[in-house]
């Protein structure tokens, strides 16, 4: 159950409750998720979700709102994979803004969702100007009637897991870390619109995706896996993004994507990218020629590195 409204969740109590954003559902969250489907489990609650759009900072301090790694859609979805039964995407308005901590946890913890177990992490802030931490919430808890369980901070090779992390790492390319943080590839989805013509006359055929994601890895080559939408069609493929220097063009981003197996059937209309490795960087040849000679030694490279993920 999706509600996005506090009347309509009355089928939520009496719940296990973790509450967050949840941006990118990544490793840290996994864990928050899974913490909380084992309190409901132990405790005969049903396991919740209450998170918020748009992102606070987009109310409070917009100048400072981050980019997004996934859409409330594609959180949702990703959250309810974990086994989570019921989630409300509560409107972050100027009003919820201003409750105290107090009003906050009356108001939606006690008494819009019944919550007897609230799951967050040991940085957990909440209330009007984040007045309310860990501490604050578990003297409200022994006043309103749930229990309060913590997460300590997750790490993954010395790194604080979190969104700020993992926007930092597929930003600057790195997209098997990213990866790693979030237990599942990056990916970005969009429609497939026509390009130049370029490639198909003097490189290789490509497709061109167009996407309103907010985070976009950094401009280079990388190997790809490439989905259709709605449909079980998949490919092995290999993407660059970036300005296509070698024919001058400095002012369009292109995310151009050539499918290493055959494509059998008409151009799919909408595409989902995953991004599994780094291949390098984007350059600028001297001729069309030696640009397509590169393409084919990335897509030797690409290849390779399936034949290995298959012998794994």
């Amino acid at each position: 159950m999706i509600t996005r409204d506090l009347s309509q969740a009355k089928g939520f109590k009496p719940c296990a409750l973790t509450i967050g954003n949840f941006d990118g559902v990544h490793l840290a969250h996994r864990q928050l998720l899974r913490t909380t489907l084992e309190a409901a489990g132990s405790a005969g609650l049903r396991p919740a979700v209450l998170m918020f759009d748009p992102h606070p900072s987009c109310v409070v301090a917009p100048e400072r709102a981050p980019r997004l790694l996934t859409s409330i859609e594609e959180r949702c979805e990703l959250i309810q994979r974990e086994g989570i039964e019921h989630i409300l995407v509560q409107p972050f308005t100027t009003e919820l803004a201003k409750l105290t901590p107090e009003e906050f946890a009356s108001q939606f913890l006690r008494d819009g969702l019944g919550a007897k177990c609230v799951v967050v992490g040991e940085n957990f802030r909440f209330g009007c100007q984040q007045a309310g931490d860990t501490d604050t919430l578990r003297d409200l808890g022994s006043r309103l009637g749930f229990e309060v369980r913590l997460l300590e901070t997750v790490q993954w090779r010395g790194k604080r897991v979190s969104s700020g992390e993992v926007r930092k790492q597929v930003a600057s390319g790195n997209v098997g870390i990213a990866g790693r943080l979030l237990e599942r590839p990056y990916a970005i989805s969009g429609e497939i619109v026509r390009g130049h013509g370029i490639g198909s006359k003097q490189t290789v055929p490509t497709l061109n995706l167009r996407t309103e994601a907010q985070v976009i890895p950094a401009r280079g080559v990388y190997v790809t896996r490439t989905s259709e939408f709605d449909s079980t069609r998949q490919w092995t493929s290999i993407t660059n993004i970036g300005y296509r220097p070698t024919f001058g063009n400095d002012e369009d981003l292109t995310i151009e994507t050539f499918l290493l197996d055959p494509l059998e059937g008409a151009t799919p209309e909408r595409i989902r990218l995953e991004f599994l490795r780094r291949v390098r960087d984007e350059q600028k040849f001297e001729s069309p020629e030696a640009l397509k000679a590169q393409i084919l030694r990335d897509v030797g490279r690409a290849k390779a590195y399936f034949r290995r993920v298959q012998r794994l």
